[in-house]
């Protein structure tokens, strides 16, 4: 199995910015889907962004595109989340997820395979 563990969470005010970052256990993390989801208390699970293998594509939810960049180094086996320009919306536990190649919906939680523990961030206006 694939382990997650992220990290980099914390309190910020808005407008400043933070930088997560999820570790991976695996033999063959560059050939993994991975993407950030965040759930915020009494919400849905919500997509946030996702990163291809060998980063030839990103995608982005509507709501963070222009202010989060996501991105992946392949050599130390980790994805960051790079957040600019934070607002309290952006409140919500912040999950890492991975999946193995597929086709369909990636903006769908049930098209990953493995979750990290979740990371907190918390924007003060």
């Amino acid at each position: 199995q694939v382990q997650l563990a992220e990290s980099g969470g914390g309190l910020v005010q808005a407008g400043g910015s933070l930088t997560l970052s999820c570790a991976a256990s695996a033999r063959t993390f560059s050939t993994y889907h991975m993407a950030w989801f965040r759930q915020a208390p009494g919400k849905e699970r919500e997509f946030v962004a996702l990163v291809l293998p060998s980063a030839i594509g990103t995608a982005y939810a509507d709501t963070v595109k222009g202010r989060f960049t996501i991105s992946r180094d392949d050599a130390k086996d980790t994805v960051y989340l790079e957040m600019r320009s934070l607002i309290p919306e952006d409140t919500a536990l912040y999950y890492c997820a991975a999946a193995a190649p597929f086709s369909g919906n990636y903006r769908s939680e049930y098209s990953y395979d493995y979750w990290g523990q979740g990371t907190q961030v918390t924007v003060s206006s």
